[in-house]
């Protein structure tokens, strides 16, 4: 019988919101000098992590069709400097349907203007590794919307007030959040000049803030004024957020662990030059105003706690354990292990892998697996 557990790398992805030697700081590796904006570890065709070491296999996904085992997560370190594109992910039903949509189409599944690149959802949730860590997250109740709107009314001139009257009336259309935030990404010609007038608001007056740093890594993007329609939430170290199908977010700044469905699938809104589909974004956008979307953990033995989403149309099939200090988890799976801080060692009845910071691993099938060390390890697994 193979080892159970296998050490496992991959190469960071420089897109140019990401922070300078980004995952190099969170696993205490060599400096590169280079954006390193995540880190994906699974089988994920796009960059499937390495398998190190005298294995069988070279990369997961080959893991993957050698075994018959599906991994039905992703694992990432996340870093970023900048803001993150404001975005949606399908549900799997959305994600088959468009994936079936555009391969009759004949896009290919590389193209940049592709939206769905494999029939998968997209649920995750993010862990923040530093306190600070600011997101975007679901819609704002529409009269604290509709509050802002009347402040930012009197501060950016009588010369824009048909363009926030238009936005104030359709939110109080029925379905009004999705009408408001769509029309802000339409092109109308009067959101421009209302960009500027924000951005301009949002650098003299503290309760427009938010604004100043998307406007500056994204200037003139209508997506400046969809931020007003959003929650703004700053986690501190350890805390999540729970982010399902259909939900409209942007990452601010800051690192973090992420876990999600296997898949790549986005669609854009705005603050990106990548491809946006605001059409398709309304089909999957969840405009539900409110909602809490704070992950608690619960105890899972001394030392280790569980990150359980769920309670969304579209179940996860994932969860996420962070350990601190000794004790057990019963795997009824495959698995991936990330120590992020101190170190530890994991051990089963057929073998062990010292995991000291940094370091990845493959739990390659069903164990009760003992965890000895303290630091933060994470552990994803099947639900």
């Amino acid at each position: 019988m193979t080892a159970v557990f296998w050490e496992i790398d991959n190469t960071p992805r420089d897109y140019a919101w990401g922070e300078i030697d980004g995952v190099a700081h969170v696993r205490g590796t060599a400096e590169t000098g280079l954006r390193e904006a995540e880190l994906w570890l699974g089988a994920h065709p796009a960059a499937p992590s390495r398998i190190l070491g005298d294995a069988p296999w070279q990369t997961l996904d080959q893991w993957e069709r050698a075994t018959g085992i599906r991994l039905p997560f992703l694992l990432k370190i996340l870093c970023a400097a900048e803001p993150l594109s404001l975005q949606a992910h399908p549900s799997t039903a959305q994600a088959q349907e468009g994936f079936a949509r555009e391969n009759e189409l004949g896009i290919p599944v590389d193209a940049p203007n592709r939206n769905y690149r494999d029939p998968n959802s997209k649920p995750e949730m993010i862990v923040a590794l530093n306190d600070g860590f600011e997101a975007l997250c679901g819609f704002r109740p529409i009269a604290e919307v509709q509050a802002d709107l009347d402040a930012l009314a009197v501060v950016v001139g009588e010369e824009h007030a048909s363009a926030l009257q238009t936005w104030s009336s359709l939110l109080a259309d029925a379905d009004g959040i999705r009408h408001a935030f769509l029309w802000l990404l339409s092109g109308d010609e009067r959101i421009a000049p209302l960009v500027a007038a924000a951005t301009e608001a949002g650098a003299a007056d503290d309760r427009f803030a938010v604004l100043r740093p998307i406007a500056q890594a994204h200037p003139g993007d209508p997506g400046i004024l969809g931020a007003l329609m959003l929650q703004h939430l700053t986690l501190r170290a350890g805390e999540a957020l729970w982010l399902p199908a259909g939900n409209i977010h942007a990452y601010l700044r800051g690192s973090g662990v992420e876990l999600m469905g296997p898949s790549d699938n986005v669609l854009r809104g705005g603050l990106t030059p990548k491809h946006i589909d605001t059409a398709e974004l309304g089909r999957v956008l969840d405009a539900r105003e409110g909602g809490d979307p704070h992950l608690v953990p619960v105890p899972a033995g001394d030392g280790i706690r569980v990150f359980r989403p769920g309670g969304a149309d579209d179940e996860p099939g994932f969860v996420l354990y962070e350990c601190t200090t000794g004790g057990e988890i019963d795997l009824t799976g495959a698995a991936i292990a990330l120590c992020t801080e101190g170190g530890f060692t994991l051990s089963s009845d057929a073998d062990s892998i010292d995991m000291p910071r940094g370091r990845a691993a493959l739990i390659a099938r069903a164990a009760n697996v003992r965890v000895e060390g303290e630091g933060r390890l994470f552990v994803a697994a099947g639900a």
